[in-house]
């Protein structure tokens, strides 16, 4: 066995003289531990939300989103894309247009992005777990187009979940100057009928911005003919996304961005991460302070071993070996501290998970979130991160204590032997 090693767990676990010394050193693994679950929950939280963003996001978005990366359409009836129909790992194929126009309700008008889709958008996405009213999801038919707005639009219009009279929408003339004599003469109109339905998204840059209707009616307002600004993809359950992402992307070329959907919503999942590597930060920098604790149990177990030291040494022991002895005292207090705080974390999280222990708020307020508790959600790669972490700045903190030590002893030793 390792002596230092064998010297060091006797240190850690045997009664010292004095009590203080076994009170300081068991606080040193509470801080560690208390740090250390901190960091686990912390991180799993932001997980969860992450998750439960993306969950969100998949009942409007699909798995794979093709776009132009110059220019706001391209021609959906090109062959190279439409290849991208015969792929064995392509389920759906689903052409779109969405571009910004004026709506108007009974005086009331709102800027908002028309969404035109195919018929097939209902198995693209989970757009029917979001729907709200009892209508049909109907977008076009031989007489009129049907609109099926964001519930936030719907309430800020004053329309309510069926309208009984037609959205007026207004598009600029493509090339049209705007005639400031008459300048409803340089806008494209349309009028759009209720469905009877709204969808519910639960985020604001759909909810309050977004009206679905027909491809066919988008194209006419925008004035378009086969043009689309993305051709979106639902692959087969049995596919891997990335390797089909690869493969889409050198078929396309550099003129196209093939996009998942974290990174169809680029611009949140970053935000969360900027947020989680902060609080990551921070939560590193307590730990950092906990460990202040180790310095001090280190400091009181060398002086309390100095006995043992001059012992060691008459028994022919250097001062490498000595100093060993307590780089892994302390090295073992990160240990525990990391072990006890990772399991009580990881526990913590269970109980999260299961009962939901923590709610997000209480009474009326709890009732304006989407979920009742704070979401969990434990990656291995954050237990890992978190393991590592403690056990570097646990043992970079011994260093200072470690060092004196050696310093001191080399002191003592040459005037030992003067």
């Amino acid at each position: 066995m390792n002596l230092p090693f064998y010297i060091a767990r006797r240190y850690l676990f045997a009664k010292k003289s004095h009590n203080a010394i076994n009170v300081v050193s068991i606080v040193s693994v509470c801080g560690v531990a208390l740090a250390t679950l901190a960091l686990v929950c912390t991180l799993s939280v932001f997980n969860g939300f992450r998750d439960l963003v993306a969950t969100l996001f998949t009942a409007f978005d699909p798995e794979l989103k093709i776009t132009a990366v110059s220019g706001k359409v391209f021609d959906g009836q090109d062959a190279t894309i439409q290849s991208l129909r015969q792929l064995p790992e392509v389920e759906v194929f689903s052409e779109l247009l969405e571009d910004h126009a004026m709506v108007q309700y009974n005086g009331r008008q709102e800027m908002v992005v028309i969404k035109g889709v195919q018929e097939n958008f209902s198995q693209l996405t989970a757009i029917d777990s979001i729907l709200l009213g009892s209508g049909d999801r109907i977008l076009r038919d031989e007489v009129t187009d049907y609109a099926i707005p964001g519930v936030g639009l719907a309430a800020t219009l004053g329309t309510g979940v069926r309208f009984l009279d037609p959205l007026e929408v207004y598009a600029p003339k493509r090339g049209a100057k705007i005639n400031m004599a008459n300048p409803v003469a340089s806008f494209k109109t349309a009028s759009l009928y209720s469905s009877g339905l709204v969808f519910a998204v639960n985020q604001q840059k759909y909810d309050e911005s977004y009206i679905l209707t027909s491809l066919d009616f988008a194209r006419n307002l925008f004035q378009y003919t086969t043009e689309v600004s993305s051709v979106e993809l639902k692959l087969k359950e049995w596919a891997d996304l990335d390797e089909v992402k690869v493969c889409i992307e050198k078929k396309l070329g550099d003129g196209f961005s093939v996009l998942d959907r974290y990174e169809q919503q680029a611009d949140t999942f970053r935000i969360m991460e900027v947020e989680k590597l902060v609080s990551y930060i921070f939560l590193t920098f307590i730990l950092l302070i906990a460990c202040f604790n180790v310095i001090g149990s280190l400091s009181m177990l060398i002086i309390e071993k100095r006995e043992d030291v001059d012992t060691l040494r008459k028994l022919g022991a250097d001062d490498r070996l000595i100093t060993r002895i307590f780089l892994f005292e302390g090295a073992l207090i990160s240990f525990s501290g990391a072990i006890v705080g990772i399991v009580l974390g990881l526990l913590l999280c269970l109980l999260q998970q299961e009962f939901g222990i923590v709610p997000l708020g209480t009474g009326n307020t709890a009732a304006s979130f989407i979920v009742d508790a704070y979401p969990v959600s434990v990656h291995l790669s954050d237990v890992v991160l978190v393991f590592v972490t403690v056990l570097l700045v646990g043992c970079c903190s011994v260093w200072y204590p470690v060092g004196y030590l050696s310093k001191r002893l080399s002191f003592f030793r040459k005037d030992t032997e003067g």
